[in-house]
């Protein structure tokens, strides 16, 4: 569609996984410990979470259809808990959120280089901010393992208040945060999910192809398609001068 911006463009909100780090190499490990430490050394509570997740605990490595690549503890927790046998979804909920903090960052891996990405963007007076279906929690300690906290003004998490993707509401949130219209914002992500809430909100929908998803399904929802975010100061140095 290639629709752009009807005012100058004031800021860049980004998804997490699969456009700022590997979605795979970071949350496969993550989740496979999450699994057994949830699982108390129980090999049938192992597998029985690894089939509700879609996710193959021998090679830490997510099926396309899992929950997990674009929903949220809200959203997939409860079948998590079935798959345990727990009736306590909000104090499990809570356990796989401090878990996911902490364990997402033993094998944290970027895509590119974000640093000098987000440091280009800011160059060209564009504020930065980061919408992810992760919690708020584990989104800020991994901002800040990758280096970027410094460039990162506004974070969301589902659990932040702006309800989840695709839902409007966080890049509604970031708008607001910047005293801008949602048309002054682009929205950058690996999913439908993301382009589905950029578009909600009436912000620019920029697709990245560094997550699961292939072009095919993402180009009919997105303004602009690109490879990954290195390529983005380029595409929003050409949008702002058109």
């Amino acid at each position: 569609m290639n629709r752009v911006p009807s005012t100058a463009m004031v800021g860049v909100l980004f998804d997490k996984d699969g456009t700022l780090i590997d979605f795979d190499l970071t949350w496969g490990p993550a989740v496979r410990a999450m699994i057994n430490t949830l699982a108390g050394g129980d090999a049938a509570r192992v597998q029985a979470q690894a089939d509700a997740l879609h996710f193959s605990v021998e090679d830490s490595r997510f099926l396309a259809t899992s929950p997990l690549v674009a929903g949220s503890t809200a959203d997939y927790g409860r079948l998590w808990a079935e798959a345990l046998g727990r009736s306590d979804f909000e104090a499990l909920k809570r356990e796989i959120d401090s878990l996911s903090a902490v364990e997402s960052l033993k094998a944290l891996t970027p895509i590119g280089e974000p640093a000098a990405v987000f440091g280009a963007l800011r160059a060209m007076g564009l504020r930065l901010g980061v919408a992810t279906n992760d919690s708020e929690q584990s989104a800020r300690r991994q901002i800040e393992a990758l280096g970027v906290g410094v460039h990162i003004e506004f974070v969301a998490g589902y659990d932040s208040g702006h309800g989840g993707k695709p839902g409007p509401g966080m890049a509604l949130a970031f708008a607001r945060f910047l005293g801008a219209e949602p048309s002054q914002i682009v929205m950058v992500g690996d999913s439908q999910h993301d382009l589905d809430c950029a578009r909600a909100a009436g912000a620019i929908a920029v697709a990245v192809l560094s997550g699961p998803a292939e072009r095919d399904a993402l180009e009919p929802h997105a303004d602009f398609v690109v490879e990954h975010i290195g390529d983005l100061p380029k595409l929003l140095a050409g949008m702002m001068d058109g």
